[in-house]
């Protein structure tokens, strides 16, 4: 099935606004999250409304939080979100970093216990369009589900890595992945009848590659979904250096904020995210950045494709999935559907009478 973005934004808005979150935050929970569905990051997008629910009702995350300013100097700033939503707590940290940045050319922002700060990309998407560079690196407090390269035993959250870099007359460069083969969502979403995982994305036990989604999250039985049901682990990508990545997404969005790492023990989940944000005239160079970049990124496309092989560049195929999507709406999965009319149904709320 498909619907139109606005539609499903409007309909995920309405189900927080019924589960005690102000407009405004049910409006970012529901534009955000819709916004990583239109670029194809299925993962990050709507399959989350059932999660962010239930962490709501347990306490794990809380409306409201607006996020507070720790320690702040010129170029520097460490934000504590309170355990409050992503979408609260992200386009905050990100908006500091960009006025500091304005201000003194460069800025680091610590941002702690924040709620699922969805796709990473976002946030280097909008540094980028205030014209700024942007590097940030995040983990997953009390996540453990990738193993390091060589194991079998999860000791990462999938811990994810962004960069932007904005080029003038041109759209920016945004690299947005997580340092595990998958994304935990993207198991999530094969899990219900999305597209399915590699082949190896994860292992077993015994050190079998698989596959199949019940390696993370046990028998696939019903709506809900634990990922500490499964005695599997999702891989980290690129073998050594994925995993070392991975390590130092750990170390500096996670013990250096102050926001906690994977493990070991029981943690409370959030995330935090350590960002730099760059403005480019503060070098001296911005002019002849853009000139440099625009002539690179000429020759790095005119490179010759493998047969039936296209080479693009970080952020292409999200903006073409974006175009799409918006044209024709966004496709869902009919068990994703359903756990979202799930989501609805006892605040009286029809998602079907969304979709007209």
């Amino acid at each position: 099935m498909r619907i139109a973005a606005d539609r499903l934004s409007a309909y995920v808005r309405d189900i927080f606004m019924r589960e005690g979150c102000a407009a405004d935050e049910a409006e970012r929970i529901g534009r955000f999250l819709v916004a990583a569905n239109l670029t194809g990051h299925d993962s990050h997008g709507v399959v989350r409304v059932t999660r962010y629910v239930e962490w709501l009702r347990e306490g794990e995350v809380e409306a409201g939080r607006t996020p507070e300013i720790v320690s702040d100097a010129p170029s520097f700033a460490l934000v504590d979100a309170g355990y409050g939503f992503g979408q609260t707590a992200g386009p905050f940290a990100t908006d500091l970093g960009i006025a500091k940045a304005r201000d003194n050319g460069v800025a680091v922002i610590a941002l702690r216990h924040a709620g699922h700060l969805g796709r990473i990309g976002e946030w280097a998407e909008r540094a980028a369009a205030a014209g700024l560079v942007s590097v940030h690196f995040v983990n997953v407090a009390g996540s453990l589900l990738v193993a390091p390269f060589g194991s079998v035993e999860r000791r990462f959250s999938t811990a994810p890595f962004a960069a932007g870099f904005p080029v003038q007359g041109a759209e920016p460069i945004i690299l947005d992945f997580a340092t595990s083969l998958v994304a935990e969502g993207k198991v999530l979403v094969a899990s219900r009848g999305g597209k399915a995982l590699p082949e190896g994305a994860l292992v077993e036990p015994d050190g079998r590659l698989s596959s199949d989604p019940a390696i993370l999250f046990g028998p696939l039985d019903g709506v809900e979904r634990d990922n500490q049901r499964g005695a599997g682990a999702i891989r980290a990508f690129g073998e050594h250096k994925g995993s070392g990545l991975a390590l130092m997404c750990e170390l500096l969005a996670g013990a250096l904020t102050g926001s906690g790492t994977a493990g070991p023990g029981r943690r409370r989940i959030c995330n935090g995210m350590l960002s730099i944000y760059v403005t480019p005239k503060v070098f001296g160079t911005e002019h002849a950045m853009a000139d440099e970049a625009r002539t690179y990124l000429e020759f790095f496309k005119s490179a010759r494709p493998m047969p039936g092989a296209e080479v693009l560049l970080p952020g292409e195929p999200e903006r073409r999935t974006r175009a799409q999507r918006i044209a024709e709406g966004v496709p869902l999965p009919e068990p994703v559907w359903e756990t979202l009319l799930a989501a609805g149904r006892p605040h009286g709320l029809d998602g079907d009478a969304y979709r007209d």
